[in-house]
């Protein structure tokens, strides 16, 4: 479980007086079908896109091929961040990514999450399609619902 604290902002941005919960942080994050993950490219330029994940544990995890440029991105520098589409219901997730080869219970479980998930696709995932997924390991979560008023840090330690 993070520990939380109310975000000192700038002056002139309001007071933070109350924090979220990390409950419904946690259920945007679970809830959410996309998620624009931001990865660092060899020149400093960002590089982001959105992409289809699973937040589980506390954990994201999602794929994509290894040519693709954000999958590539990820293996010269794991720093990423991760945003959820919504402006008004901002959550915002720094961390590295970890390409991992999970069990074969937990492939099976992501599985079984993605074929609910994103049933519309008309895909039907099995454990292979999370041999080798890349895991979001957070460090920190921004969140917000009403800002300045509920403006919160969640911070994660390994």
């Amino acid at each position: 479980m993070p520990t939380k604290e109310k975000l000192v902002l700038p002056e002139g941005y309001g007071r933070t007086t109350k924090t979220l919960s990390w409950e419904s942080v946690r259920a945007q994050l679970t809830e959410a079908k996309q998620y624009w993950l931001a990865t660092n490219r060899a020149n400093g330029s960002p590089h982001l896109v959105p992409v289809d994940g699973l937040w589980i544990d506390d954990l994201l995890y999602y794929g994509g091929s290894p040519e693709t440029v954000h999958v590539r991105m990820v293996r010269a520098d794991p720093h990423v961040t991760v945003h959820l589409p919504d402006p008004w219901k901002v959550v915002v997730v720094e961390g590295e990514v970890r390409v991992t080869k999970p069990s074969p219970e937990l492939a099976q479980r992501l599985a079984d999450h993605a074929n609910e998930k994103y049933a519309e696709y008309g895909m039907q995932y099995d454990a292979s399609s999370y041999s080798e997924p890349g895991v979001l390991h957070p460090r920190r979560v921004i969140a917000w619902s009403s800002f300045p008023k509920d403006a919160t840090r969640f911070t994660f330690t390994d």
